[in-house]
């Protein structure tokens, strides 16, 4: 069971990237779905989730980023737009069995993707 984050890389300030989360041995859509990142230096915080239809977003991501889940592909998405450098970190997906904006909660995740948003 695990989960492959991908998708990271440098963009300038404004620019856009896709994270993708894909899946083995367990089922996306049972579980809820989170994005969270780590800057350096800083605590790992919650950027978005998803549980069921029902989507959440930190407020310092709200209107530029967008959670969705492909339940053929078991493959869960952060597109981020407008992006900052402050958006700087490593992002990574984890599941949870409710709906939580608290990291502790999840129970598997995945290994992490750089993004890095230049000025």
């Amino acid at each position: 069971v695990q989960l492959q984050a991908s998708g990271g890389g440098l963009v300038q300030a404004g620019g856009s990237l896709r994270l993708s989360c894909a899946a083995s041995g367990l089922t996306l859509s049972t579980y809820t779905m989170g994005w969270f990142r780590q800057a350096p230096g800083k605590e790992r915080e919650f950027a978005a989730s998803i549980s069921g239809v029902s989507t959440y977003y930190a407020d310092s991501v709200k209107s530029r980023f967008t959670i969705s889940r492909d339940n053929v592909k078991n493959t869960v998405y952060l597109q981020m737009n407008s992006l900052k450098p402050e958006d700087t970190a490593v992002y990574y997906c984890a599941a949870a069995s409710l709906s939580f904006r608290d990291y502790s909660k999840y129970f598997l995740w995945g290994q992490g993707t750089l993004v890095t948003v230049s000025s």
